[in-house]
């Protein structure tokens, strides 16, 4: 402005100069604001006040305008660095609430105790930027490392950080020794949950207090986690219980029928009522025999079903003829089923299944036995099968009550009772083990004439060649 100096105003020039003032309290703040007042009133005076190139003034007008720049420029830095500061403070509130958001997600999401740990001490890790971070939980009467991240710490340290010990700890957020361990506490519930131990401490007074914030979530968060799987553990411990006791009933129920039948025969034979004829005990002899089988196949299938659950039983696949599968089945109830018709629908070109022979023999003799205790008296079985793709379908159908449509699920399930007339018992939950081991499925639906229709499905020996187990 030096060449312009004559057509140019003193309260002009004053006004230009206000330009590096306010540049000065941005980027320095107050004391930046301060020297460039002086050099504008030493500039001011030198270049743009009579007479020029001096450091002289050459009226009272003059000087009162220089000491209204001095004091008006002044005041202008202090309200712009004021205001700079503010707006600097606005932005690292910013920076630490999103900071502490970002970490108290990590915190809230779903995930174990183990994982937990680890996601706490390299969430301080990298966020803190300090050198190492171990979380010591405790054990018994001593602390063990739970988690730790970076620069880990020496045995004489962890030493050092036992509660007998007798050696000082530093403990809190305030500044330490560079290097040296500081804790901090994490509590919930008015009870320590663990230990924070760092190497350093954060050097700004606003990253102490985040950590501060970020411990108390942190308990809070391995406390909820805690909590939760303790409330797991007993759910679990509470659901073993109630179907272990579940269990029993169904198998104590499954083996009440030949039990019972066995020691009335038995006991009839010991101390009769009255004289028997030999054809009555032949006949208590055949029951006895017939309801010993029974016992058999039930303790057979449940210890094969156990085995199945465990992992450790192999099906042993092979093709088989199904109608000489059905005549099996059926040969091997006979006794049970009495006189009762079991009909047989099956086209001549049925292709034979790869199955394991015993498992799938004792699907269809439990599927006929609950059909033989659920269908009226003298009334037919019918046993169907049919070709489905590569899906063989066997379906044992009676004219019972049938099964109710929101039963159809739970009637294979071990577990469940019903009180009200439906199927019980232990034989469809093996049937639908066996089938499953196959890697095949099994379903109940109304039978073409009423009652029910328990179907399922096998391989076709051509179609599961070079197969595994299922």
């Amino acid at each position: 402005m030096v060449p312009f100096r004559a057509h140019v105003s003193i309260a002009t020039a004053a006004l230009v100069f206000v330009i590096p003032v306010v540049t000065g309290a941005i980027i320095g703040r107050f004391p930046a604001g301060v020297a460039s007042v002086a050099a504008g009133f030493i500039v001011y005076d030198y270049g743009f006040i009579p007479p020029y190139n001096r450091l002289r003034v050459g009226n009272a007008q003059d000087w009162v305008a220089l000491t209204v720049y001095a004091v008006v420029m002044l005041l202008v830095s202090r309200v712009v660095a004021n205001l700079e500061s503010a707006r600097s403070e606005a932005q690292r509130r910013t920076v630490d609430a999103q900071r502490l958001f970002d970490l108290s997600e990590l915190l809230v999401e779903d995930r174990s105790v183990e994982d937990l740990l680890r996601t706490i001490v390299d969430a301080v890790r990298t966020v803190f930027e300090v050198p190492g971070v171990a979380l010591l939980v405790p054990e018994a009467d001593r602390l063990e490392i739970a988690a730790s991240a970076g620069e880990a710490l020496s045995q004489d340290e962890l030493h050092g950080l036992e509660p007998l010990s007798g050696v000082p700890v530093s403990l809190g957020t305030g500044p330490g020794t560079p290097g040296g361990i500081r804790t901090v506490v994490l509590t919930a519930s008015g009870r320590p949950v663990g230990m924070l131990a760092m190497r350093g401490m954060p050097d700004s007074e606003a990253d102490r207090a985040l950590l501060r914030t970020f411990a108390n979530h942190a308990a809070l968060a391995l406390e909820r986690v805690r909590l939760r799987e303790r409330a797991l553990r007993s759910e679990v411990l509470e659901e073993v219980d109630r179907l272990r006791h579940a269990l029993v009933g169904a198998v104590s129920h499954d083996l009440r029928t030949p039990l019972a039948t066995m020691k009335v025969a038995s006991s009839t034979l010991l101390h009769p009522p009255i004289p028997l004829s030999e054809a009555d005990t032949n006949e208590l002899h055949a029951l006895i025999d017939v309801e010993t089988d029974r016992l058999t196949r039930l303790v057979t299938s449940l210890l094969d079903m156990t085995r199945i659950d465990a992992g450790v039983l192999e099906v042993r696949r092979g093709p088989t003829s199904v109608p000489d599968l059905v005549d099996e089945a059926v040969a091997a109830l006979r006794s049970t089923l009495g006189d009762r018709p079991i009909g047989m629908v099956m086209p001549d070109d049925l292709p034979a299944v790869d199955i394991d022979h015993l498992l799938i023999s004792q699907v269809l003799a439990n599927l006929l036995d609950n059909a033989n205790r659920h269908a009226p008296p003298e009334s037919e079985i019918t046993v169907a099968a049919e070709v489905r793709g590569d899906r063989i379908a066997l379906s044992v159908a009676d004219a019972g009550p049938g099964v109710p449509p929101a039963e159809r699920e739970a009637v294979f399930d071990r577990y469940v009772r019903f009180d009200t007339g439906g199927r019980a018992g232990l034989g469809l939950t093996i049937a639908k083990t066996f089938v499953e081991a196959h890697g095949e499925h099994i379903w109940v639906e109304d039978g073409a004439e009423g009652g029910a229709r328990f179907i399922f499905t096998l391989p076709r020996a051509e179609a599961s060649v070079g197969s595994g187990d299922g």
